[in-house]
């Protein structure tokens, strides 16, 4: 029985939690959140024995053998730092940390630990991206040689999810004080990891374009500055000598949050989308090359990250996406923002 205790009992924690509720082999032993109204709900709604206020009374507690950390971007590092000292399994959400020396540090402490260490990059769960990084490794679309991919959500549009003016959720979101790093740290990291990873090859060089848009008088909502980036434009080289373009926005009506990847190849061409909720795959090859014909491609279900974190803690193996991977995006994402600052300027990863 792997006993699994949810660090941070916010609106994503539940999503740990149905995963884990759900699997056999698994009991869920405690939670964890300073903020009392939320950590009483969470442990009420899906009967977890043990609750704690503090991180440190629950590391003392001790029993427990992995952690789903779902805290805010900026407490990931010292918190999971503090687990892998204990020697715990962690899945951390994304992005690692905020900023490079820290997800290093943490991949770094992981790999000393020699504990089960992943990155829960949700987009690894949709079975279409999952094929298409499976196609370009057998080389059914030849040498990739051109990419674009985009992440587009509108909720600064609409109020589908809520009103951002008044939910706490959606504002921290828009503050750096707050550690935020915008739409480039809270989903240009997962269309950055569906780009590359679908494209089999690590990024070489990056380039940038970050935009902050007034959105409320004086830049400010009760306790919030609204000066994280609201919109993001891309450009990467890869090591495989691809080019490509990445974007991302809160600010794309029409979108409530959607994923595209297309990767054209000297053999033929893949599309991947993960829009309303679904998942599809097309791909244009030989004959249809001359008549630009694309045709729908099936492709099976996948395990998802939660369950593969479990059997990967079962087996005592490694799992993928790790701290390492979580590691190289926050340079990317690091160097994204340095390259903003110069005026776009190309940087090297």
């Amino acid at each position: 029985m792997i006993r699994v205790m949810i660090v941070g009992t916010g609106a994503m924690a539940h999503d740990h939690a149905r995963a884990y509720a759900a699997m056999d082999g698994v009991e869920l032993v405690a939670g964890v959140d300073p903020n009392a109204e939320n950590l009483s709900q969470f442990v009420e709604e899906f009967a977890i024995p043990n609750a704690f206020s503090t991180l440190e009374d629950a590391i003392v507690w001790g029993a427990f053998d992995a952690v789903s950390n779902v805290t805010p971007d900026a407490i990931h590092y010292p918190t999971t730092m503090s687990l892998l000292a204990t020697g715990k399994h962690v899945l951390c959400e994304k992005p690692l940390a905020t900023n490079h020396a820290h997800a290093v540090e943490m991949a770094d402490a992981a790999q000393t630990a020699g504990v089960v260490n992943m990155v829960n990059l949700t987009y690894r769960n949709v079975p279409a991206l999952m094929h298409a990084a499976g196609l370009v490794a057998q080389g059914r679309i030849g040498d990739v040689r051109h990419f674009e991919a985009s992440y587009l959500q509108s909720w600064l549009t609409q109020d589908a999810w809520g009103d951002w003016t008044r939910d706490p959720q959606w504002l921290w979101r828009l503050s750096s004080a707050h550690g935020s790093l915008g739409v480039l740290g809270d989903v240009g990291v997962h269309i950055l990891d569906f780009a590359t990873f679908a494209a089999g090859s690590q990024p070489a060089t990056v380039s940038c374009r970050l935009k902050t848009f007034d959105k409320a008088d004086g830049g400010k909502i009760g306790a919030y500055t609204l000066d994280a980036n609201d919109s993001m434009t891309m450009q990467l080289a890869l090591e495989n000598g691809a080019i490509g373009v990445i974007h991302a926005s809160r600010f794309a009506s029409g979108h409530l949050n959607d994923l595209r990847l297309r990767l054209f190849g000297t053999k033929g061409g893949l599309d991947v989308r993960f829009e309303q909720g679904e998942s599809r795959l097309s791909i244009c090859e030989g004959e249809s090359l001359k008549s630009g014909t694309w045709a729908d491609v099936s492709f099976p279900d996948v395990v998802p990250n939660y369950t593969r974190f479990i059997e990967a803690i079962n087996a005592g193996k490694p799992v993928v996406p790790d701290f390492s991977r979580g590691a190289m995006l926050q340079k990317v994402l690091d160097l994204a923002v340095k390259s903003d600052a110069l005026g776009a300027q190309d940087q090297a990863v």
